[in-house]
Parts: structure tokens; C-alpha cells; sequence
């Protein structure tokens, strides 16, 4: 008994030591490591052609073995995943990814609503709907639209508000099904980022979001920075490059100022070159992108 009492006063003292010592030392010596800024981005793929021709069971292989965490999924390409698919064919692919460390992200459309033709326009909002529907159903959390185009004889400004109003009309629907749309940066004249900031200012809600991509016009006027201040308070949840290390693309200037911002998405990987070996080259952009990072901060 007198030994358990001493014991016990002995561990008493201990913990009023270490309290008192605490109090006296910087609060960082006893705290878990702080996140650094950029902790929160991460490398996925699109599979545009470095995954085009790979079907889901390939593609989760391949990408756990060069540990890439994440894939948007191109329509028309091997893996076959359509709003055509069935419940159960769905459910399949939702229990691949599922049973995996890769993260299905969702569905990288070619839809676009700059036609001035309402029942094209209203085919491409309704297709959209059902590509939202089987994100979800797959177990993403998203789908990629794109501006296309300026048409002849119609004023710009009025294009760019249909597209804005259009990505209203499917972004609360996504919301509905807890689901976001992902506007690529894209299409002759509309990538422009004035043009997407135009766009923006009309599709104000909140489920529609900006995904960069890294095009030459993103240099154009007053430079990079700027362009990347116009559209930065919409940003979504991805952003597209190519291959980091190729090029002239000032892609350390962009990881710098993602990093600056804390970004917390997902830099997808939308490669345009035909390396022999795929997930060798994977495994270098991963490393590539690490070391920007790191330079980044």
C-alpha cells in the first residue's frame, strides 16, 4: 500500500512537472507538426490519353502502383463508363474504386452551352444531368463542363451569360445530389480568363467552380498572376495540367501560387504525350510535382 502511494505521488509529480514545463516552452514543442501550405493538393489523372486506353481494373493498378491517388474519368474511353451503364454496372465500378486507394473523382465531360440553338442547348443541359447522376452512382463527386465557343453573328456577352445561366441551372442540380461541376478553362476566345471571369460573375452557385488548365492565353494581358487573381476566389476542387516537366508552361509560377492560397483540389494530370512506359511516367510526375511543391513553399 505505501509503495502504490509513493508511486502515485512520484506519477503526480511527473505529469506537474511536465505541465509546468509546458508552460514556460514554446507551445510547438508539444503540439502535432502543423500542415504546411500545399499539404492539402493532390496528384490524380485524367485518363485523356496516358489512361485512354485502360479499363477500370488496369487503371486502379496502375495508379496504385505509381501512386497516384485520384482519377477523372473521360467519356469514350476503354474503361467504358457511360450514363448508358446499368444499376449493377455502376455498382461494380463504385466497388472497384471503393475497395482501392485510388479515388474516383468523376466524370470529364465534353459538354458546353454556348450553342445559340435552344434544343442543342437543351439536349447538352439534359446530358449533363444524366452524366451528374452517374457520378454519383460511381461514387465520384463531380463533373467537368467546358465553354466552347464564340458564334458568328451572336454578341459575345450574350454567350457568355448563356453559358453563366446554364451552369446555374445544372449546378443546383448537382447540389441536389450532392455533386459539383467543374468548369474547364477552355474552348476559342471563352478560355480567356476575363471571358471565365464573365462567365463566373453570372453562374453564381456555389456548386459551380473554375478548373484551371494551363493553357498559353493564361499568360496573355497582364500575365499569369493576374489572370490567376481573376478566378481565384471560384476555384473548384481540380485543376488540369499536362506534363510539368515539359515545355514552356511556367508551372512552378502556378504550383507557387496554389500554394500561396493553401489550395486544398486536386491537380489532375491531363498528359498529351506517348511515353513507352505510362506508369513510369507517372511515377516521375509524382515526383515532379513533390519537389514544386516543396519549391513552392
Amino acid at each position: 500500500m505505501e509503495d502504490n502511494m509513493k508511486l502515485g505521488r512520484r506519477d503526480f509529480a511527473r505529469g506537474l512537472a511536465l505541465t509546468s514545463l509546458g508552460a514556460i516552452l514554446p507551445s510547438g514543442l508539444f503540439a502535432l507538426p502543423l500542415a504546411k501550405p500545399g499539404d492539402g493538393m493532390k496528384l490524380g489523372l485524367v485518363t485523356y490519353q496516358w489512361g485512354k486506353d485502360w479499363d477500370v481494373p488496369t487503371l486502379i493498378k496502375n495508379c496504385t502502383t505509381a501512386k497516384i491517388a485520384g482519377v477523372e474519368l473521360r467519356v469514350e474511353h476503354a474503361h467504358n463508363v457511360s450514363p448508358e451503364m446499368s444499376a449493377s454496372q455502376r455498382q461494380e465500378v463504385k466497388s472497384q474504386f471503393a475497395d482501392s486507394p485510388v479515388e474516383i473523382i468523376g466524370m470529364g465531360t465534353n459538354e458546353d452551352y454556348d450553342s445559340p440553338d435552344p434544343d442543342i442547348l437543351r439536349k447538352r443541359i439534359e446530358r449533363t444531368k444524366e452524366f451528374i447522376r452517374l457520378s454519383k452512382d460511381i461514387g465520384g463527386t463531380g463533373v467537368k463542363v467546358k465553354p466552347n465557343r464564340f458564334h458568328e453573328g451572336v454578341p459575345q456577352e450574350k454567350t457568355l451569360e448563356q453559358i453563366g445561366k446554364s451552369l446555374n441551372e445544372i449546378g443546383q442540380y448537382a447540389a441536389d445530389l450532392g455533386q459539383v461541376i467543374r468548369l474547364e478553362v477552355h474552348g476559342k476566345g471563352t478560355q480567356e480568363l476575363p471571358n471565365i471571369k464573365s462567365i463566373m460573375d453570372v453562374a453564381d452557385n456555389p456548386a459551380v467552380g473554375v478548373c484551371w488548365n494551363c493553357n498559353d492565353q493564361d499568360l496573355n494581358g497582364e500575365g499569369l498572376e493576374y489572370n490567376f487573381n481573376l478566378v481565384k476566389d471560384r476555384f473548384g476542387d481540380t485543376v488540369h495540367v499536362r506534363e510539368l516537366n515539359v515545355g514552356d508552361y511556367p508551372y512552378q509560377q502556378l504550383m507557387g501560387l496554389f500554394v500561396k492560397m493553401d489550395y486544398k483540389g486536386w491537380i489532375l494530370l491531363e498528359c498529351r504525350t506517348n511515353p513507352e512506359d505510362r506508369v513510369a511516367a507517372l511515377k516521375e510526375q509524382k515526383k515532379v510535382f513533390a519537389s514544386m511543391i516543396k519549391k513552392g513553399r
